[in-house]
């Protein structure tokens, strides 16, 4: 059920923890437990302790705590409220929160992944005429429905509803009908892996592939990886919406972000990259800058209305705002939205095919 009654009706995350009476303890002892304990300091959340997979226990400490395995957090705490401070989409993992879950209650804070904004359930109830417009774009009930439990756990923070709305790997991929003459666009190339996937699904067919990568080590991997297919043309530069120089952090992996303390890396648009030639497909996983990338891909859109894969995760509202603004630029677009199986809601994508 989609309705602003409903979402007003599920308690928020940080509302279920201000009032839990049990002891919290953090599972992790990464950069989001960092993030998650800033947050429990600002609205005054005690935090009992933290655990961390027994593999990973050492004797250590962390953030002042010492860091102790699950059982023996059980053993002296009994029942407690626990809260997920790391992703994971491997299977082992998610199983071992799963058990976890069976005897505890877990929660999962939606916590931005970049930026500094995290989602509160009171920003959703103040835009949700945005949000409702959003989830009328989406052309099938399994779009509708990963919108509507998508949002209730970003309110909750309750895997419950995450796994409701799980689809394998194999059944996105059949959104996306991928032919022999794709000129493929790839904004957070990483190291050539979506690109490779593409030439894999086209059984090495295609007509070109524009490769961004801002992250150096990454594009030196791209490079490598790729190196021995024609018609690639490589950018080591962030996807942007104008072309100029920006500043990038966070090193290779999920935490490479533009950032002002950064190093200074050269940005590019789509728009400017192709200087008007066609595009028939874009994906965009450019780590929270989604957003400036599509403003900068605005005549490739609107010209030519290729498919379009957008991830839909490092800002807290990019699954409402990024939609609304895909179909501001070109109308005519049926949209989907997937969830990939993951803990918390990343991976997360949106799919564009226009119904030329």
């Amino acid at each position: 059920m989609f309705s602003k009654e409903y979402f007003q009706s599920l308690e928020s995350s940080w509302d279920r923890l201000k009032t839990c009476e049990k002891p919290i303890f953090i599972y992790g002892m990464g950069d989001g437990a960092e993030k998650l304990l800033d947050e429990f300091d600002r609205l005054g959340i005690k935090c009992t302790g933290v655990f961390a997979s027994d593999d990973f226990v050492r004797g250590q400490s962390f953030r002042g705590f010492k860091v102790q395995t699950f059982s023996q957090v059980q053993a002296q705490f009994g029942n407690i409220t626990v809260v997920l401070g790391f992703g994971t989409s491997l299977p082992e993992i998610m199983e071992r929160i799963d058990n976890i879950e069976k005897s505890c209650e877990v929660i999962v804070p939606e916590m931005c992944v970049a930026g500094d904004e995290n989602f509160s359930k009171e920003k959703l109830l103040s835009m949700y005429s945005q949000a409702e417009k959003a989830y009328r774009l989406f052309d099938d009930d399994i779009s509708k429905l990963t919108f509507e439990k998508l949002t209730a756990f970003k309110i909750t923070g309750k895997l419950s509803y995450l796994r409701e709305i799980f689809t394998d790997k194999d059944k996105i991929t059949e959104i996306l009908t991928l032919g022999e003459n794709e000129i493929y666009c790839d904004l957070g190339a990483y190291t050539g892996d979506t690109a490779a996937e593409l030439i894999s699904r086209t059984g090495g067919k295609y007509e070109r592939i524009y490769a961004l990568e801002p992250e150096r080590k990454n594009f030196q991997k791209c490079l490598k990886n790729l190196k021995a297919n024609d018609n690639i043309s490589f950018y080591n530069a962030a996807a942007w919406s104008v072309d100029t120089e920006l500043s990038f952090a966070g090193g290779a992996g999920r935490q490479g972000r533009v950032d002002a303390a950064g190093k200074k890396v050269r940005a590019r648009s789509l728009d400017s990259v192709l200087a008007g030639k066609k595009c028939t497909y874009i994906k965009y996983d450019v780590e929270g800058a989604d957003l400036e990338a599509l403003k900068g891909s605005e005549y490739t859109i609107s010209r030519y209305a290729p498919k379009i894969c957008s991830a839909l995760y490092h800002r807290p509202y990019d699954y409402i705002t990024l939609p609304l603004y895909i179909n501001s630029l070109c109308k005519g677009y049926k949209f989907y939205i997937r969830q990939e199986r993951y803990y918390p809601a990343w991976e997360t994508n949106l799919f564009c095919i226009h119904d030329k």
